[in-house]
């Protein structure tokens, strides 16, 4: 996957998708799961694809060192504006200018759906170099049944994973599995979603 097409997909939807996180935007089982694992970390946290800067300031709000990185500059320009707190940038998960194990959480959510299955790996292992011993990732992903399968997502190419697969995909990339999460919405029942916090070892 080339990141200029999904950066120039998502910046001209992206007042139609900002407009999407301005208001009720969580669920309870995934503030949760995100409450739980990347707070009260002893270090600073990165929102890889943190789109319109929502979580961040959620994170922020609850006292981590949070930055939030995106591709798009939309989303960074209004994330900057609507949350003064955390820092945003610029910028790609998967080329981060970024020491090794200098960071002790990481928050993907829903921001490696686009990737297909060699370029997952590859940013698996960039978030495991990224993170200390024992630091947390929690990532958020579409869910399937019984295989990866691409799909057509509103904005582009997406694709869904069992969440086994995912799992052991997080595994060989040096990360243990602490807890799963999967649910669906009542206005999307034709879709599954999933997370996974997890523990870099």
């Amino acid at each position: 996957m080339h990141e200029q097409p999904v950066r120039e997909a998502y910046s001209s939807k992206s007042e139609r998708y900002i407009a999407l996180f301005d208001g009720d935007w969580r669920s309870d089982d995934e503030t949760a799961l995100v409450r739980d694992h990347l707070t009260g970390l002893d270090g600073p946290v990165l929102d890889l694809g943190c789109g319109p800067g929502h979580w961040s300031a959620y994170l922020h709000s609850l006292g981590a060192d949070v930055t939030g990185v995106d591709l798009v500059p939309e989303f960074v320009g209004h994330a900057r504006t609507r949350f003064p707190g955390p820092e945003f940038r610029l910028g790609s998960m998967t080329a981060l200018d970024v020491p090794d194990h200098s960071v002790t959480g990481i928050l993907s959510w829903y921001s490696t759906i686009h990737l297909p299955p060699p370029e997952l790996d590859r940013a698996l292992r960039e978030f495991r170099r990224l993170l200390t011993p024992s630091g947390r990732l929690v990532i958020g992903f579409f869910d399937s049944d019984d295989e990866v399968a691409a799909f057509d997502h509103a904005v582009v190419t997406a694709y869904r994973w069992p969440v086994d697969e995912f799992a052991a995909r997080l595994a060989t990339a040096g990360f243990t599995t602490l807890e799963r999460l999967r649910h669906r919405l009542p206005d999307r029942p034709d879709r599954r979603y999933a997370a996974i916090a997890a523990r870099a070892h």
